[in-house]
C-alpha cells in the first residue's frame, strides 16, 4: 500500500505523467479544478503545462483519457499559451481520440478541434484533420470529415480553406467504407451551402448516382446566404457590436454581409489548371493556314475541345492568339470566324488575367469584325469580347476601343459602343475615373448624334450606364452642350442599366460621395481584383479637396487628352451658374444696349462717342464706379464690353482713357460672370493694346483677368492666334512675355502645346529680335512643366538658336515649377475631388506628355520588317534592329499602336546574340520614352519578357536591362507589373541573377508606392523561398525586400503566408519577420495640399483622403506608425524612403531646399547594437577586405537606408567624387547640430569613411581626413568611447593611409590617430598599428614605428600588447629593413623605449644580430639621453610613470570609467600650464613633462617634507624583493626604483587638487604590494575619509562633482579588492561598529560601509585562505559584545545585522567546522553570541547535508537554539490556542503561533487543530497567511553568500561589465563572465527578464540603493532546486502554511524524505562543492 499512495504526495504536473492510471486520473482532475479557477489566461501557471496537454489526450486508459480531454478542452479555451500546442495535441487527438468506441471521447475531441480554431489556429487544425483522412482507419476519417463539417458551418468558409478539403472530395466519395460516404455526402451538402455552384465543376467526376444523390440535397437548402455562427476570438468583440447594431438598426449589417460572403469563393480557384499547349494537335499551325476550309475548321475544332476547360495553365499562348486572331479577322468563312472567337472566348475565360497580355491585339480586330451581320458570328464576337474584357481593364484597351468608335460602318459603331455600356456595368466609381471616362463620353456624345438610330440608341445605353456607374455630377461636365431631349434619354437608359455590382455604385453616385464598393463585390470574381488599387484607397468626400486641375488635360498620366485642352474645357467646377459653362449667345447691339442702360446711368451712355476726350474720360470714370458696385448676379457683361467697344472703341487715341477702359475690362471680367463670348468681344482689341507703351499693362491685366474668368488654355490659344496673325513684333513679343507669367500664375494644366509649339517657332523664326527672346522666355518657363522632352521639338533648329534655347533650360534646371496663384479659387473651391486616386506618384511632366504630337508608326512596321527581325541570320536580325531603332528616332513620340513589332522583339530578347538582346533592350528602352505612358498596355507582352532578362548570366545584359524596366517603369507606374501572376512567375524561377535582380529592383520600389495591387502575396511563398536560397546574394536582397513587402502586405498576411513552409523554415522566416517588422518603413504619405507643389495645376494625381490629417501625410518618420504629431517642421522626411514618396508629381523632382530639410542622421534605438549583433551572428559580412568589393558597399548602403537621409545616401554612394565631397562638406556641417546622430550611425560612417580611402582622389581623402579630425573631437569632447566593432572596422584602414606617399595626408592620419587615444585605448590601438608594420608600403612601415614610439612615449610600457617583450622583439626585427626609413623609425622606437626605461630594454629585446644590436647602441649613445642618476631619472619618469599608470587603470576599466580617468588626466595637465593648453589645440600632445615640472615648482616644499617622513614608513618594502605587480604582468620590469615611485605618489596624494590626489590613489593601490602594506589603521581612515567625501553634499554643486564621485566610487572598490584583505575586513568591521555608535553619523555612512562589506563577502570565496580568521572573528566578537542581538534589532535599519549574518554564514559555508578553531583570539568568548551563533550555523548545515529533518526553514540562522521539553510545548501550544480562540486575544495569539511556527520549525501543531470545527481550521491558517504575507511581504531577508542583483549590478564597478577581463593578472579576480552568468540565474530566478543585460545602473547608484544580499552562485540554484522539489511535496500534505513562499532565498531547505532522486542531486552537489574548492 506504501507504494500506492506514494503518488498522493506528488505536484499536480508529476501526477499527470505518472505511470500509474489512478495518479494521472487524478492529476487530470486537479488540473481541471486548477484551469478553471485561474482567471488570469497569461498567468505563468499555464505555461507548465504546455508539455503536458498532448499527453492528456493520447492517455492509453480510456476512462483517464476522458478526464484529460475535459481538462485539456478547459485549457485550450483558457490559456493563452495553448496555441503553441495545437500541433501535437490535435495530431493527439486524430490519431488517439477519433478512433475511440466512446462517443463521449469524440465529441470532446471535435471540441478541442474548433476551439483551436477559435483562438486563431484553424490553419493548423485543418492541416490535421487533412492528414487524418489519409489513415486506413476508417473511424478516424469519419470523425475527420465530421469535425470539418462542424467547422466550416460554425466558423463559415473564410476561417476554414474548401479548397484542399473539394480537392480530396471524389476520392472520399470513391471510399469503400459506408460511413465515409455519406460523411463526405454530408460535407460536401455544407460546402454547398456556402459556395453554392462553384462546387460543381469539381464534382463533374463522381458517380452520377451520387452526384444525383446530392443535387437532390442541394435543391432543399434555403437560399439565403449562410452566415457564421461562431467566431474566433478576434472576431468576437466585433461580432458583440454587430448584434448590437442588428438589435437598434435591424439590417445593420446584412447587405455588407452578402457582399462580403457570397462571392468569396470562386469555383475557378477550386479547379485544377490543365495543360493544353502540349496537346495541340502537332500539324495545328500548318492547318490554320490551309486553302481547304474543312482542314481550318478540324484546327479550330481541335482547340474548341482543349479550351473548354475551365481553368488552364500559364503559358505562352502568343503563337495561338495569332492564329485565332487571323481567323477572326481574315477569314472568308463566317462559320469559322465565330469558331474562332469562340476557341478566344474560351482562352479567355481558362486563363482569366493571364490572358490579359494578349487583349490589346484581339479587341481591334473584333471590334472591327462586327461589320458581319449574322447573329450567330456577332454574338460569339460578342461573347469573345466580353470574356476577354474581364481579364484587363478598361484603360489598357481604351485606346483600342476609342479608334474603332470612328469606324463609319455603324453596325461597328452600334456593337462597340454597346460592348463599352457593358464593360461600364462591371465598372465602379473608383475604376472608371474622370481621366478614362472623357474621352469615352466624347466619342459617345457623337454618336448620339448619328443618323443610324441604333448607333444613337447603343451610345445613349453606354452614357446611361456610365451615369449610373458613377453618378451625375462625374458625367454632367461632359454632358454640357447635350439638349434636354437627349439628355432625358440618357437618364431613362441609367435607370433601366442594372449593375454586376448591385445598386452600390449608382447609391454613391446619388449621395454626391465615391465610397468605394467593398472591394470583394466582383464580377464572378474577375474583376475583383480589376483596379483594387483604386478600391483599396478611401475616396474624399466631397468639395473637400481642391485639386489644382485644370479642366484642360486630364489630371491622370494615363490617356492623352481626347479635346487637348479645347472645347469643353471651362465647362466644369464652378459655382452657381457656373456649373454649366457660361456660354452666352451673342446679343445685338440693340439688345446690349437696353441691357447695359439698365444698370449704367444715363449720361455715361451718351458720352461714350463723345468727341471731347475729357467728357469720354469722366463716362469711362462713371462706368467704373457703377461696375464697381454692381452685383455678379446683376451684371451683363457682355452687354458692357459691347459698349466698351462701341465706337471708338479699341481705336480709342486719348491713352487715358484707353487706360481706364482696359481697367474697366478686367474689373467686368473679375466681378462678373464673364462668358467666352464677352471674351471674344474684346481679346482682339486687348492683343492689339498689349504693346503699347502706356496701355500695355492695362492691356496684359485685362487678359489676366479673363484668362481666369475663361480659363487659361482657351484665352492663351485666342490671344496667340491673334498676336500672330498681326504683324506687329512688339504685339507678338508683349503677348509672349504675358503668357511667360501667366502660365507661372496660372500653373500648366490643360495648355495645348502643339498649338503653342507651332506658334512659339514662327516666333523663333522672327526677324525681331525681342519676339525671338520672349519666344526664348516662354520655352524656358515650359520647360519646367514639361521637362527635358520640350527639347526634342527644337531640335531642327539652327545650331546658334537651339544653343540659346538650352542655355535657357540650363537655367531652368533644378527649379521647382512655382505654385499656381491663380485660376485656382473660382473653379476649385467647389470643385468635387477628380474622383483620381492614382497608381503611384506619377511624374506630372507626363500630363504634358499626353498632349505632345504622336507619330502614328504601325504602317512601318511591315511584315518584311517583323520578318527580317525573326531572320535566321543574325545580321539581318541587326539590320531589323537598327531599322525600327531609325523608325522610332525619327518620331520621336509615337502611338500605342505598334502592330506586330512586340511579338517581334520579344524574340529577341532571348537571342544566343547577346548583343542582340542589348540591342533590343535599347530599342525597348526608347520605345518607352516614345511611347509614354501609353507603353502601360504592353507591360505583360513585352515588359515582363524583360524581366526575363534579368536573368542573364552577363552583367552588362543584366545592367541593360535593368536600365530598361527602370524607363518602362517610370512611363507605367508600378501598379501593372505586379498585377497579375506574371512577376511571381518570375520569382518562381530558380534562376539566382533573376532572383537577386528582381528583388533588388522591388525593393527600391516598393518603398515608394501608396498602395499596391493584391496580387503581390503572390510573390510571398517564391519571396521566402529566397530568403533560404543557396545563393548569399539573394538571401540578401530577399531580407532587404522583406520589410518592403511587409509594408504593403502587413505583419499578419506575411505570417499567415509563412503556414506552408517547412517546420524549420518556418521558424526562420518568422524570426525574419519579426525583425523586418521592426525596420518596416511607413508607407509614403499622399501629398498633402501644405507641401505637394502642384505642378502649375497640373494636379498630382491623387488626393489625401480626406480624413488623413495634413501633417499626417508629411510625417514619414521612422516609426511604421507615423504619428503627426511626431512630424516636426512641415516636410521633413525622416525616413529616407519617403522623400520619393512625398514627391511632387513633376519631372524635376522637388529641389534641394525643401528636400534637404530635415536631419541628416536619423537616430534608430538600438540600431547601432543590432547592427553589431548582426556581424557578430555572421547575419552580415564581416567589413574585412583587401579591396572593397560590391556586396561590401550594397551592404552598407543598405544599413544606411534606415538611418541616413535618402538624398545624403545618393551623394555618399555616386559614382562621381564630386558627390562624395558634397557629402562630406554636407556631414560637416551637420556635426554640431546632429551630435546623436552621428553617434547613432558613427559604426556606419567610419565604414562609409574607408571606402572612401580606396578611393583615388585626393580631393575626397583631404576632405574625409578633415571630417575625421573634428569627428574625433567632437566624440572625446562628448566622451564617447569606439566600440570594437567600430575600431576593428576602421582602424586598420586608416593605418593604410599613412603610408601615402603625400606627405600633408600622412601628417593628417597620424592626427586623427593621436585623437583616437583620446576615445579608444591606447592599449587596443597598439595591436593595429604593429598590425601596420608589416604592410609591404615601407612608407607605412616606417610611420606606424613611430606612432609606435609616440604610444609608448605618452602612455608608458603598458600599451605594448600582448607584452613588451613580444612587441619590442616585433618592432626590433625592423632594425634589419632594407629601408633606411624604416630602419631609423624602429631605431628611435626603441631608443623612445630606452629614455623611459633604461637597460630593461636589452632584456625585452632579446639577441639581435651584430650588426643591429651595434647600430642600436650606436643610436642610443647619440640620443644622449642616457639617465645620469637616480634624482634625475625620477625627474625624467615622473610623467611617464604618471602616464604609464593611468593608463593601467585605463586598462583595467572598460567604458565611461576609462574615458572618465583620461578625462581627469586631462583637465589635471590643463590646470596645471593653461598657456600650453592654449597653444597647442589637441589637448594629448602636451608637453608632459613640463608640466609636470611646473606642477612641482608651484609646490616646491610639499615633496620634500613628505618624502622624509614616507621614507621611514615605507622602509620595510624595499626590504623583500620588490614583486610590484600592477596591470601589466611586465610591470616589474620598469619599476626599478621602488622609493622614487612611492615618493612621487605620495606627492600627488598630497596635492591639493582632489583629482589629483584621488588619481594618486588609484595608481598607489594599483600596485599591489604596496596597496598590502596598508594597515587596519591607515584603511579605516583611509575608507573613513573616501566614504565621507562620498556623501558630501558640496561635491554635487561642483562641475565635475559626479565625475569626482564616480573616481572615488571606483578607488574604494579597488581598495576592497587590493588591500591586504584581513586588514581591510578588520577596518570595514570597526567602521561599522564606529558609526552605528556614534549618533552623529549619517544612516547613508553605515549603509556605504555595509556595502563594502557585502562586497567583502563576494570576495571572500576567492580570499579566505589569505584571511587571518582569528583576527577578522575577534573582531565580530567585538562587535557583537557592542552590539547584542537586542541592540542590533532596535536599530531603524534591519541591515548591520543581516550585514553581520551574511558574513558569518559565508564564512561558516567556507570553513566548516574547523570555523570554531579560529576563536583563539577571543579571551572570554561568553561575552558575545559569537560562539553560540556558530555552532548553530554549524548544526543547520549538517542538517542539511545528512538530510535529517523534514521541514523548510528559510532563517536556518536565526533558529532558536532553546530545547524545551514537549511537556513545555504542548502547554505552550495550549496557552496559544487559547489566546486563538477568546475574542480579544485572537490577534494576539495568531501572531504568537506564527512566531512560535517561526522558531520551531519542526513543531507538530497538527493535534491542536484536529480536535477543531474546520472552519476554526481555515481560520487559523488564514489568519498564519495574513501575517506572514504583512510581514514577508516587507522582504525577507535571506541569509546567503552572494549580493542581491541590484547589488550585483552596483557593487561591480560598470568597467568590468563590458565584455574582457584585462587586469586579471593576479589571478584574485574572475572575469566578468562568470557574474554575468551568475546574474542571469538571479535573474531568472527573481523572475526578470534577461534581454537587456547591458543596462546597468550607473555607479552612483551604489549611493542610493540599499540592496538584499541574496544567492549569487550555481551551487545555490541546486539548492533552489532542491528544496523547490521538497516544497511541492510538503504543499501537499499541507503541513506548512508558509510553503507558498517564493524562493529567491538561498538558504538551504531540509528534508527528511529519502527519495532517490533527491539524494542524487545532494551528491552531485557535494561533487560540485568539492571541485569549487
Amino acid at each position: 500500500m506504501g507504494d500506492d499512495s506514494e503518488w498522493l504526495k506528488l505536484p499536480v504536473d508529476q501526477k499527470c505523467e505518472h505511470k500509474l492510471w489512478k495518479a494521472r486520473l487524478s492529476g487530470y482532475e486537479e488540473a481541471l479544478k486548477i484551469f478553471q479557477k485561474i482567471k488570469d489566461e497569461k498567468s505563468p501557471e499555464w505555461s507548465k503545462f504546455l508539455g503536458l496537454i498532448k499527453k492528456f489526450v493520447t492517455d492509453s486508459n480510456a476512462v483517464v483519457q476522458l478526464k484529460g480531454l475535459e481538462a485539456a478542452l478547459v485549457y485550450v479555451e483558457n490559456a493563452h499559451v495553448a496555441g503553441k500546442t495545437t500541433g501535437e495535441v490535435v495530431s493527439g487527438v486524430v490519431s488517439k481520440v477519433f478512433n475511440q468506441p466512446k462517443a463521449k471521447a469524440k465529441e470532446l475531441g471535435i471540441e478541442i478541434c474548433l476551439m483551436y480554431i477559435e483562438i486563431e489556429k484553424g490553419e493548423a487544425v485543418q492541416e490535421e484533420l487533412l492528414k487524418g483522412l489519409d489513415s486506413k482507419n476508417p473511424k478516424i476519417i469519419v470523425a475527420c470529415i465530421e469535425t470539418l463539417r462542424k467547422a466550416l458551418s460554425e466558423f463559415g468558409s473564410k476561417i476554414i480553406l474548401l479548397k484542399p478539403i473539394i480537392k480530396v472530395l471524389p476520392k472520399l466519395f470513391e471510399s469503400r467504407e459506408k460511413a465515409v460516404r455519406d460523411e463526405a455526402k454530408l460535407i460536401a451538402v455544407e460546402i454547398y451551402r456556402w459556395i453554392r455552384d462553384a462546387l460543381r465543376p469539381p464534382l463533374q467526376s463522381i458517380n452520377s448516382v451520387q452526384l444525383k444523390e446530392l443535387e437532390e440535397e442541394w435543391v432543399k437548402l434555403p437560399t439565403g446566404a449562410p452566415k457564421p455562427s461562431r467566431f474566433l476570438r478576434s472576431q468576437q468583440e466585433l461580432e458583440a457590436k454587430l448584434e448590437q447594431q442588428q438589435s437598434a438598426g435591424g439590417e445593420a449589417e446584412g447587405g455588407g454581409d452578402d457582399g462580403d460572403e457570397v462571392p468569396q469563393i470562386d469555383a475557378y480557384e477550386l479547379l485544377e489548371a490543365v495543360e493544353i499547349l502540349s496537346k495541340l494537335p502537332k500539324d495545328f499551325y500548318d492547318k490554320i493556314e490551309a486553302k481547304k476550309w474543312q482542314e481550318r475548321k478540324e484546327a479550330l475544332e481541335a482547340v474548341e475541345v482543349l479550351v473548354k476547360n475551365p481553368k488552364l495553365e500559364a503559358g505562352d499562348y502568343a503563337d495561338l492568339v495569332k492564329a485565332l486572331k487571323k481567323v477572326v479577322g481574315k477569314d472568308t468563312n463566317v462559320m469559322l470566324v465565330a469558331l474562332a472567337a469562340k476557341c478566344l472566348t474560351g482562352l479567355a475565360v481558362g486563363l482569366r488575367k493571364k490572358f490579359g497580355q494578349y487583349a490589346g491585339h484581339v479587341v481591334p480586330t473584333i471590334l472591327e469584325k462586327f461589320k458581319e451581320k449574322k447573329p450567330q458570328v456577332v454574338q460569339a464576337l460578342q461573347e469573345a469580347i466580353d470574356a476577354i474584357f474581364l481579364t484587363t481593364t478598361l484603360q489598357n484597351i481604351s485606346e483600342d476601343v476609342l479608334a474603332v468608335m470612328d469606324n463609319k460602318n455603324p453596325t461597328i459603331k452600334q456593337q462597340t459602343s454597346l460592348f463599352i455600356a457593358r464593360s461600364f456595368r462591371h465598372c465602379t466609381a473608383s475604376t472608371l475615373p474622370k481621366s478614362l471616362l472623357k474621352p469615352f463620353c466624347a466619342a459617345l456624345l457623337k454618336h448620339i448624334n448619328d443618323s443610324a438610330p441604333e448607333v444613337r440608341d447603343a451610345a445613349f445605353e453606354a452614357l446611361g450606364t456610365a451615369l449610373k456607374v458613377v453618378g451625375e455630377k462625374a458625367v454632367n461636365p461632359f454632358l454640357a452642350d447635350v439638349d434636354k431631349l437627349k439628355l432625358d434619354k440618357i437618364k431613362e437608359c441609367s435607370e433601366k442599366v442594372e449593375l454586376v455590382h448591385g445598386k452600390k455604385a449608382g447609391l454613391a453616385a446619388d449621395k454626391k460621395e465615391f465610397k468605394p464598393v467593398p472591394g470583394r463585390a466582383a464580377a464572378s470574381g474577375a474583376t475583383g481584383d480589376k483596379d483594387t488599387k483604386d478600391i483599396s484607397a478611401p475616396k474624399p468626400g466631397p468639395l473637400k479637396k481642391a485639386p489644382a486641375t485644370k479642366p484642360g488635360g486630364p489630371p491622370k498620366k494615363g490617356k492623352p487628352a481626347a479635346l487637348g485642352g479645347t472645347g469643353s474645357t471651362g465647362t466644369k467646377n464652378k459655382k452657381g451658374l457656373e456649373t454649366k459653362e457660361t456660354v452666352e449667345p451673342e446679343l445685338s447691339v440693340k439688345v446690349c444696349e437696353e441691357k447695359a442702360s439698365a444698370v449704367l446711368p444715363a449720361t455715361c451712355i451718351q458720352l461714350l462717342d463723345s468727341s471731347n476726350w475729357k467728357e469720354r474720360l469722366a463716362c469711362m470714370e462713371e462706368f467704373q464706379k457703377a461696375v464697381e458696385l454692381m452685383d455678379r448676379t446683376e451684371m451683363p457683361c457682355q452687354a458692357l464690353v459691347r459698349m466698351l467697344a462701341k465706337k471708338p472703341g479699341w481705336k480709342e487715341t486719348n491713352f487715358q482713357v484707353m487706360q481706364m477702359k482696359l481697367h474697366i475690362v478686367a474689373l467686368i471680367a473679375q466681378k462678373g460672370n464673364f462668358s467666352k463670348t464677352s471674351a471674344q468681344i474684346v481679346l482682339d482689341g486687348l492683343v492689339d493694346k498689349i504693346g503699347d507703351v502706356k496701355c500695355g499693362n492695362n492691356a496684359k491685366e485685362a487678359m489676366t483677368a479673363i484668362a481666369e474668368a475663361c480659363m487659361l488654355p482657351w484665352t492663351a490659344e485666342q490671344v496667340m492666334s491673334m498676336a500672330f496673325s498681326q504683324k506687329n513684333p512688339k504685339n507678338q513679343s508683349e503677348t509672349l512675355n504675358w503668357l511667360s507669367n501667366a502660365i507661372k500664375e496660372f500653373g500648366f494644366s490643360g495648355l495645348n502645346v502643339k498649338a503653342f509649339i507651332s506658334n512659339v517657332k514662327t516666333a523663333l523664326a522672327a526677324t525681331n529680335p525681342a519676339v525671338r527672346t520672349s519666344a526664348i522666355t516662354l520655352l524656358g518657363v515650359m520647360y519646367l512643366y514639361v521637362g527635358p522632352s520640350l527639347r526634342m521639338f527644337f531640335e531642327d533648329e539652327k545650331p546658334a538658336l537651339l544653343s540659346q534655347i538650352d542655355a535657357e533650360f540650363e537655367k531652368m534646371q533644378g527649379q521647382n515649377p512655382p505654385a499656381p496663384t491663380r485660376g485656382i479659387s473660382k473653379h476649385s473651391t467647389s470643385a468635387t475631388d477628380e474622383g483620381e486616386d492614382g497608381d503611384e506618384p506619377d511624374d506630372g511632366g507626363n500630363d504634358v506628355v499626353d498632349l505632345l504630337p504622336r507619330t502614328e508608326i504601325s504602317d512601318k512596321i511591315t511584315s518584311d520588317l517583323v520578318s527580317k527581325i525573326g531572320d535566321k541570320n543574325w545580321k539581318i536580325r541587326k539590320e531589323g534592329l537598327d531599322e525600327v531603332a531609325g523608325i522610332i528616332n525619327e518620331a520621336k513620340f509615337i502611338q500605342p499602336n505598334i502592330g506586330e513589332l512586340p511579338t517581334a522583339l520579344k524574340g529577341r530578347l532571348n537571342d544566343s546574340n547577346k548583343i542582340l538582346v542589348q540591342q533590343t533592350l535599347n530599342i525597348l528602352q526608347q520605345l518607352a520614352v516614345a511611347m509614354g505612358p501609353n507603353i502601360k498596355q504592353h507591360v505583360k507582352n513585352l515588359g515582363i519578357p524583360i524581366i526575363t532578362v534579368l536573368g542573364d548570366s552577363k552583367n552588362n545584359v543584366r545592367a541593360a536591362a535593368l536600365a530598361t524596366v527602370n524607363a518602362w517603369a517610370e512611363q507605367t507606374g508600378m501598379k501593372e507589373w505586379l498585377e497579375g501572376e506574371d512577376l511571381s512567375e518570375e520569382l518562381k524561377k530558380e534562376n539566382p541573377f533573376l532572383r537577386q535582380e528582381l528583388l533588388g529592383w522591388l525593393a527600391e520600389k516598393l518603398p515608394t508606392l501608396r498602395s499596391t495591387p493584391t496580387d503581390l502575396i503572390l510573390c510571398v511563398p517564391h519571396l521566402y523561398s529566397c530568403l533560404e536560397d543557396r545563393n548569399g546574394d539573394v538571401r540578401k536582397k530577399a531580407q532587404d525586400a522583406l520589410p518592403f513587402f511587409m509594408m504593403h502586405l502587413g505583419y499578419e498576411k506575411m505570417a499567415k503566408a509563412t503556414g506552408k513552409l517547412k517546420p524549420t523554415s518556418k521558424d526562420q522566416v518568422l524570426a525574419m519577420l519579426e525583425k523586418a517588422k521592426a525596420n518596416m518603413p511607413a508607407k509614403p504619405a499622399a501629398p498633402a495640399k501644405a507641401t505637394s507643389k502642384p505642378v502649375g495645376g497640373s494636379a498630382p494625381a491623387k488626393f489625401q483622403p480626406a480624413s488623413a490629417p495634413v501633417e499626417d501625410s508629411v510625417s514619414g518618420t521612422v516609426e511604421p506608425k507615423p504619428d503627426p504629431k511626431k512630424a516636426k517642421a512641415l516636410g521633413v522626411s525622416s525616413k529616407a524612403k519617403t522623400a520619393q514618396g512625398k514627391k511632387v508629381p513633376s519631372k524635376t523632382s522637388l529641389k534641394e531646399d525643401e528636400d534637404k530639410s530635415g536631419p541628416i542622421f536619423i537616430v534608430v534605438p538600438n540600431g547601432k547594437e543590432q547592427r553589431t549583433k548582426d556581424e557578430k551572428g555572421l547575419k552580415v559580412l564581416k567589413w574585412n577586405f583587401t579591396t572593397p568589393r560590391d556586396e561590401y558597399i550594397e551592404q552598407l548602403k543598405t544599413q544606411m537606408s534606415s538611418c541616413v537621409a535618402k538624398w545624403l545616401q545618393d551623394e555618399m554612394f555616386h559614382s562621381d567624387f564630386q558627390h562624395h565631397n558634397k557629402a562630406l562638406a554636407v556631414m560637416v556641417d551637420h556635426l554640431e547640430s546632429e551630435k546623436e546622430g552621428v553617434i547613432g550611425c558613427l559604426d556606419l560612417i567610419l565604414k562609409w569613411l574607408t571606402l572612401r580611402f580606396f578611393d583615388t582622389n585626393t580631393s575626397v581623402l583631404m576632405k574625409a581626413l578633415e571630417y575625421l579630425k573634428l569627428l574625433f573631437t567632437l566624440l572625446s569632447e562628448e566622451e564617447y568611447h569606439l566600440t570594437e566593432n567600430e575600431a576593428s572596422s576602421f582602424i586598420p584602414y586608416l593605418i593604410l593611409k599613412v603610408g601615402e606617399p603625400k606627405d600633408v595626408i600622412r601628417k593628417d592620419v597620424r592626427a586623427i590617430l593621436n585623437r583616437m587615444c583620446l576615445v579608444y585605448p591606447a592599449s587596443k590601438m597598439f595591436p593595429f598599428i604593429m598590425e601596420g608594420t608589416k604592410s609591404k608600403n615601407s612608407k607605412q612601415r616606417a610611420e606606424c614605428l613611430e606612432e609606435l614610439g609616440c604610444l609608448v612615449e605618452s602612455y608608458g610600457m603598458n600599451v605594448c600588447q600582448p607584452t613588451p617583450g613580444k612587441a619590442l622583439k616585433e618592432i626590433a626585427i625592423h632594425i634589419g629593413d632594407r629601408d633606411n626609413a624604416v630602419r631609423n623609425a624602429a631605431l628611435n622606437t626603441i631608443v623612445t623605449v630606452y629614455n623611459v626605461h633604461g637597460d630593461q630594454v636589452f632584456k625585452l629585446i632579446g639577441t639581435l644580430s651584430e650588426k643591429d644590436m651595434s647600430m642600436l647602441e650606436e643610436r642610443i649613445k647619440r640620443s644622449a639621453k642616457r639617465p645620469s642618476a637616480a634624482p634625475v631619472k625620477q625627474v625624467e619618469e615622473k610623467p611617464q610613470r604618471t602616464q604609464s599608470i593611468s593608463s593601467n587603470t585605463n586598462m583595467l576599466r572598460k567604458g565611461p570609467a576609462e574615458d572618465m580617468s583620461s578625462r581627469l588626466n586631462q583637465a589635471r595637465s590643463m590646470s596645471g600650464h593653461p598657456e600650453a593648453a592654449q597653444m597647442v589645440r589637441r589637448e594629448f600632445q602636451l608637453d608632459l613633462d613640463e608640466i609636470e615640472n611646473d606642477n612641482g615648482t608651484v609646490r616646491c616644499e610639499m615633496p620634500e617634507l613628505v618624502q622624509h617622513k614616507l621614507d621611514d614608513i615605507f622602509e620595510p618594502v624595499l626590504i623583500p624583493e620588490p614583486k610590484i605587480r600592477a596591470v601589466s604582468p611586465h610591470f616589474d620590469d620598469m619599476h626599478s626604483n621602488t622609493a622614487s615611485t612611492i615618493n612621487f605618489i605620495i606627492s600627488q596624494v598630497a596635492s591639493g587638487d582632489i583629482n589629483t590626489s584621488i588619481q594618486a590613489l588609484t595608481q598607489l593601490f594599483q600596485i599591489e604590494s604596496l596597496a598590502r602594506e596598508a594597515s587596519t589603521g591607515v584603511l579605516k581612515d583611509l575608507m573613513h575619509g573616501l566614504i565621507t567625501l562620498m556623501l558630501d553634499s558640496r561635491i554635487e554643486d561642483l562641475e565635475e562633482g559626479q565625475q569626482v564621485i564616480r573616481s572615488v566610487n571606483l578607488l574604494v572598490v579597488k581598495v576592497l579588492e587590493k588591500s591586504d584583505q584581513t586588514n581591510i575586513l578588520s577596518a570595514l568591521l570597526v567602521l561599522l561598529q564606529d558609526s552605528l555608535l556614534a549618533t552623529a553619523s549619517s544612516p547613508k555612512f553605515s549603509e556605504l560601509v555595509m556595502k563594502c562589506l557585502w562586497r567583502m563577502v563576494r570576495l571572500l570565496p576567492d580570499t579566505i585562505n589569505s584571511i587571518n580568521l582569528d583576527r577578522i572573528l575577534l573582531d565580530i566578537h567585538i562587535f557583537m559584545k557592542v552590539f547584542p542581538k537586542e541592540k542590533l534589532k532596535q536599530c531603524k535599519s534591519e541591515f548591520p545585522i543581516r550585514t553581520l549574518k551574511t558574513l558569518l554564514h559565508t564564512l561558516c559555508k567556507l570553513k566548516g567546522p574547523k570555523i570554531l578553531d579560529h576563536l583563539t583570539m577571543i579571551d572570554n568568548k561568553n561575552e558575545s553570541e559569537l560562539e553560540a551563533h556558530l555552532c548553530r550555523m554549524m548544526k543547520h548545515s549538517m542538517d542539511q547535508t545528512g538530510s535529517k529533518s523534514d521541514k523548510e526553514t528559510e532563517k536556518g540562522a536565526s533558529r532558536i537554539d532553546e530545547k524545551s521539553s514537549k511537556a513545555k510545548v504542548n502547554d505552550f501550544l495550549a496557552e496559544i490556542f487559547k489566546k486563538i480562540g477568546s475574542k480579544e486575544n485572537t490577534k494576539e495569539g495568531l501572531a504568537e503561533l506564527y512566531e512560535y511556527k517561526k522558531k520551531y520549525s519542526d513543531a507538530d501543531i497538527e493535534p491542536f487543530l484536529k480536535n477543531s470545527s474546520q472552519f476554526f481550521q481555515s481560520y487559523v491558517e488564514r489568519g498564519l497567511r495574513v501575517i506572514e504575507m504583512e510581514r514577508e511581504g516587507k522582504g525577507r531577508i535571506p541569509i546567503s553568500t552572494g549580493i542581491s542583483p541590484q547589488m550585483e549590478v552596483t557593487c561591480v564597478p560598470t568597467p568590468t561589465s563590458t565584455g574582457s577581463s584585462v587586469g586579471n593578472t593576479n589571478g584574485e579576480e574572475v572575469g566578468p563572465s562568470v557574474y554575468l552568468e551568475r546574474l542571469k540565474i538571479l535573474r531568472q530566478r527573481c523572475g526578470l527578464d534577461n534581454t537587456k543585460q547591458d543596462d546597468r545602473p550607473p555607479l552612483t547608484s551604489l549611493l542610493s540603493k540599499p540592496a538584499v544580499p541574496t544567492v549569487a552562485s550555481s551551487t545555490d540554484m541546486l539548492h533552489s532546486k532542491l528544496s523547490q522539489l521538497r516544497e511541492s511535496r510538503e504543499q501537499h500534505q499541507h503541513s506548512d502554511l508558509d510553503s507558498n513562499q517564493t524562493h529567491s532565498s538561498g538558504t538551504m531547505t531540509t528534508s527528511s524524505s529519502s527519495t532517490a532522486n533527491i539524494d542524487d542531486l545532494k551528491k552531485r552537489l557535494e561533487r560540485i562543492k568539492s571541485s569549487r574548492k
